[in-house]
């Protein structure tokens, strides 16, 4: 599917930082598990493709060590200070399936929250796998909100109804400018279809963890003024959200992270 309009909320544009942290706190954990179950070690070539942030670099380059290398790529690389783009590590600007990739032979591919946000997910996706060594590994993870669309799982307030209201605003609002809220479950199929072999994948989904509300306090920032402008919430809703939100009572779930990887025959 084509875009035509800008990112409106992928993990690289943040409100003061804070979605990006968030959203790594909470993501991590299944990111590096998935990576070390490939057997991920000194010497590889990996491509971190749409990094967004410094955290899966940084650990990837102390995991593939000085003689491996590290490729970060990103539409936007303000993120590459200079003590995580020393070696093994190179930051490059580079819009995946529109620039050709940033080299071949890759041991690891690995995409977060960046194919759906893709101009061309198809040619994307192709050039990922087109950059892998035979028997290379491919992780791609995307967050599935039609899966689960719910803010509250637990609908017992006027501040749950409410929360669920906006997100189902912003999955409307994301929808309208062409992000496919159903896309990770896609995944799987599209991997094998590719071509790849020995195609898996699990979900992870948190559930009132303080970096959950961290998350969607960061989102209905980056986004409030979208959605009143889209007459999808008032200003005076998003104000009373982020409220009921920074007091810490509501268990805010955050949308489930869909993980799909497997290997170049």
């Amino acid at each position: 599917m084509m875009r035509t309009d800008g990112y409106l909320l992928d993990h690289q544009q943040t409100e003061k930082g804070q979605r990006s942290d968030a959203f790594a706190t909470l993501f991590d954990r299944a990111t590096f598990r998935h990576m070390e179950g490939f057997g991920l070690g000194s010497g590889w070539r990996c491509w971190e493709v749409g990094a967004g942030g410094t955290s899966v670099v940084s650990w990837l380059a102390k995991k593939v060590g000085p003689t491996g290398k590290v490729i970060a790529t990103d539409t936007d690389i303000s993120w590459a200070v200079p003590s995580v783009t020393r070696p093994p590590v190179e930051a490059l600007v580079h819009q995946v399936g529109v620039d050709q990739p940033p080299g071949e032979g890759f041991d690891l591919v690995h995409a977060r929250l960046a194919l759906v946000h893709a101009p061309d997910r198809e040619r994307a996706l192709l050039s990922m796998i087109n950059a892998l060594r035979p028997g290379g590994r491919l992780l791609i993870q995307d967050a599935d909100p039609d899966l689960q669309p719910l803010a509250c799982l637990e609908e017992s307030g006027p501040e749950h109804q409410l929360a669920n209201r906006l997100r189902q605003a912003v999955r409307a609002l994301l929808a309208e400018r062409g992000v496919d809220p159903a896309y990770g479950r896609r995944l799987p199929r599209l991997l094998r279809a590719a071509g790849l072999r020995g195609v898996e994948a699990d979900v992870y989904f948190p559930v009132a963890s303080p970096n959950c509300a961290a998350l969607e306090s960061a989102t209905i920032l980056r986004v409030g003024e979208a959605l009143v402008a889209a007459n999808l919430a008032t200003s005076e809703e998003i104000d009373r959200h982020l409220a009921n939100v920074a007091v810490g009572t509501m268990d805010i779930a955050a949308p489930p992270l869909i993980s799909a990887w497997g290997r170049k025959a």
